[in-house]
């Protein structure tokens, strides 16, 4: 995967970050509305994605761009996209509502299903995570993180050290949704592996911290959207770990009318047999 390509991506995601910030330390009363889908929306939100759509429109030509803050095309029209890019101008957006800082701006690039680039940039904290995909012909993949430090090269981390040191198994989860499944879950887990360090924390962070090495699971059991994951999960997966859905298959998108995701697990060691852990 072209380094530059990413630069780009990042450069661009930075911007749009700066102008979420422009919103969200500004001094008048946050407006909320609501989409149809019952959802929030802010003007942060529409700014993000306002410096995202045409920005990245113009990278790469005849590769269209696919927002949560627009107007979705048909399926019959999206089926046809071999790539496209794939945009949440601001994941997270009840976490930027309640001011935690807890919120992401999210690009991808996405080749015949597969995420194989993705920049999940964080305003807040000035901290990004990028990854893309090695391939035929395109290099090794890379996946590093990006603070006020420069870059650091990231990795998934191996699971049986930590076991066999007697650490917990660490495991991120949503603040806002699925917390009933995942306990049992975790009850699950505790019982076959020992004991289980729990953090919960709002938006696309959640993968990240899988993809860096400073967790081991996120268990995604409540509903998602494509554009919530696809850049993370490019991370995540240049990074060593795997997004795979209930059945245990790699997360695809762009293959059907809906762009709701299956439940999914986000596994930083993928050698470790977690799927009869997480399927029985």
């Amino acid at each position: 995967m072209d380094k530059a390509l990413v630069e780009r991506v990042i450069e661009i995601c930075t911007r749009a970050g700066e102008a979420i910030l422009e919103v969200y330390n500004s001094s008048a009363e946050l407006e909320v509305d609501t989409k149809a889908d019952d959802s929030p929306v802010t003007a942060a939100d529409l700014a993000a994605h306002a410096v995202l759509a045409p920005a990245l429109a113009q990278l790469i030509d005849g590769v269209p761009v696919l927002s949560e803050e627009q107007e979705m095309p048909p399926f019959a029209e999206r089926s046809q996209w071999q790539r496209y890019w794939i945009v949440d101008p601001l994941d997270g957006t009840k976490e930027f509502i309640r001011r935690t800082g807890e919120f992401t701006v999210n690009v991808a690039l996405i080749d015949n299903g597969e995420p194989v680039l993705g920049v999940v940039h964080v305003p807040v904290l000035n901290i990004t995570y990028a990854g893309a995909k090695g391939g035929a012909g395109s290099g090794e993949s890379i996946a590093f993180k990006r603070d006020a430090q420069g870059d650091q090269q990231i990795g998934a981390r191996p699971l049986q050290p930590r076991l066999d040191a007697g650490e917990a198994v660490e495991l991120v989860a949503s603040r806002s949704h699925g917390a009933g499944a995942v306990d049992q879950l975790v009850e699950r887990i505790e019982a076959d592996l020992g004991a289980v360090a729990c953090k919960n924390m709002g938006s696309s962070l959640k993968l990240c911290l899988v993809a860096e090495g400073a967790a081991d699971l996120y268990p995604r059991l409540a509903p998602t959207c494509e554009w919530d994951t696809a850049a993370a999960q490019a991370v995540v997966e240049a990074a060593g770990g795997i997004v795979v859905d209930d059945q245990f298959q790699l997360l695809r998108y762009n293959r059907k009318d809906s762009l709701l995701n299956p439940f999914f697990y986000v596994i930083g060691d993928p050698s470790y047999n977690w799927r009869d852990l997480l399927t029985n």
